[in-house]
């Protein structure tokens, strides 16, 4: 039995356009609901990061509206929205400690300083850093770097966080884990999530629901089984089903070769 679903989220009609290409976004319309783990799935240029921005408040649509828990956040400024990001290279203060920067995400809410530092350091220890909290960001890893980053922005309480393919510069292993990592973070503090990605596999691991967009438009929103079983159109089914499809007979090979060594 279907769970009943609340709607977080509800995007109607979003158009954007710049002078070098004047649609990016086409009257894109969709919702998220609470809780649910959203990626939006493409190629570079399909207008998802432009999405993404506009949903943060960084840009402004030329037409459409935002709404969120049933109030209109289309003209609101980001420190109004109860959303978070993460970008792709992280944006961390390289003078500061790990602590300091999840504690500075504080100051804009004019926290005190001791509860501050106490909130940000048990931000890290739900993200495992608190063993580096005295560290300088390049003395982490990329993984740690980016658990960093969530931290900052988990640690100010948005019910929606945005990540802008975050995943993008860590290594393979790296990426495995942190898929994991995420899916803990957002049962844990039950966030609403809205991740952009172009690696499909990334999307089908990640994902209750799965909104591919292709030229500004969305091709097919829906969970990554039934987009498996009954792909929308033919660029759903070559985008991402024969990209699945390309790495899984790659990978099968070299498992048949292992199984059949002596």
């Amino acid at each position: 039995m279907d769970l009943q679903l609340t709607t977080k989220l509800e995007i109607s009609n979003l158009c954007k356009g710049y002078k070098s290409n004047a649609d990016v976004l086409k009257s894109v319309s969709f919702s998220v609901n609470d809780g649910e783990f959203l990626s939006i799935l493409g190629p570079s240029g399909c207008g998802k990061t432009t999405l993404l921005r506009i949903l943060i408040g960084l840009l402004a649509p030329d037409g459409g509206v935002v709404i969120k828990d049933g109030r209109d956040i289309t003209t609101a400024r980001p420190s109004e929205r109860g959303m978070g990001i993460v970008f792709q290279n992280y944006a961390l203060f390289e003078n500061m400690t790990v602590l300091q920067n999840v504690a500075y995400a504080l100051r804009f809410r004019k926290v005190p300083k001791r509860d501050a530092q106490e909130r940000a350091m048990r931000m890290l220890e739900a993200v495992g850093l608190q063993e580096h909290a005295k560290k300088t960001p390049h003395h982490l890893s990329g993984g740690q770097q980016q658990r960093v980053a969530i931290a900052r922005t988990l640690v100010l309480n948005p019910d929606i966080v945005l990540f802008d393919e975050p995943m993008s510069a860590l290594d393979v292993a790296t990426r495995l884990a942190m898929r994991r990592e995420l899916k803990d973070l957002q049962k844990s503090f039950g966030t609403t999530m809205i991740y952009v990605t172009h690696d499909q596999e990334e999307a089908f691991a990640l994902s209750d629901r799965i909104m591919i967009m292709n030229r500004g438009e969305i091709s097919q929103l829906d969970t990554p089984d039934r987009i498996a079983q009954a792909p929308a159109n033919n660029y759903v089914r070559q985008f991402v089903l024969d990209n699945l499809q390309a790495k899984a007979d790659s990978l099968a090979r070299f498992i048949g070769e292992r199984k059949v060594r002596p």
